[in-house]
């Protein structure tokens, strides 16, 4: 098993946290993993994305042109790294931030509502957890139970009392996933 996935936004959406829980997850789990941010200096606001690798397999370059999954959070991002699913491949978009969904009709294609859920769930910083939920329910790389270690490790202790509430937007993320 190898996944190559892109997952790109605003600063500020939660994107680079949501890669290095799912790498953390990965860790947990004894797989390989490599995790490469990118964002420009103005941070929220601007974009940013992450690479993450989660493999089997030793990992021979963190560097990707193309990727199995792609998670969309916004049009420019879309724009850039539609192209760059393999053929094949998963593209997840976030339905607030797109004005014109992807194209593509050699991939498969899902929406999720993440953004609407959060505001159900009045908690904006709930929407990363529900689309990483939607990506595990097609790609289920590393387990929930790995996923809620991972965010032990990665979120201050201070905000472990938020982890139930991370699970329950996980959750939700998998019953919100649709094929467009």
């Amino acid at each position: 098993m190898k996944e190559e996935i892109i997952i790109a936004g605003f600063g500020g959406q939660g994107v680079l946290s949501m890669g290095k829980i799912l790498a953390y997850s990965g860790l947990m789990e004894g797989k390989e993993v490599s995790w490469m941010p990118a964002y420009g200096p103005e941070q929220r606001g601007g974009t940013a994305n992450v690479t993450v690798i989660v493999s089997d397999d030793k990992i021979s370059s963190p560097i990707l042109s193309k990727y199995d999954a792609a998670i969309i959070l916004n049009q420019p991002s879309l724009e850039k790294f539609e192209s760059k699913v393999k053929p094949g491949g998963i593209l997840i978009y976030d339905g607030y931030g797109i004005i014109n969904p992807p194209t593509r009709k050699d991939i498969k294609v899902y929406r999720i509502d993440a953004m609407d859920a959060a505001n159900e769930m009045n908690n904006a910083k709930a929407f990363n957890m529900i689309v990483l939920g939607g990506l595990l329910k097609l790609r289920p790389i590393v387990t929930l139970e790995n996923v809620i270690k991972g965010l032990k490790k990665t979120l201050p202790e201070r905000h472990h009392h938020l982890i139930p509430m991370n699970e329950e937007a996980i959750k939700k993320g998998m019953e919100l996933i649709r094929e467009v």
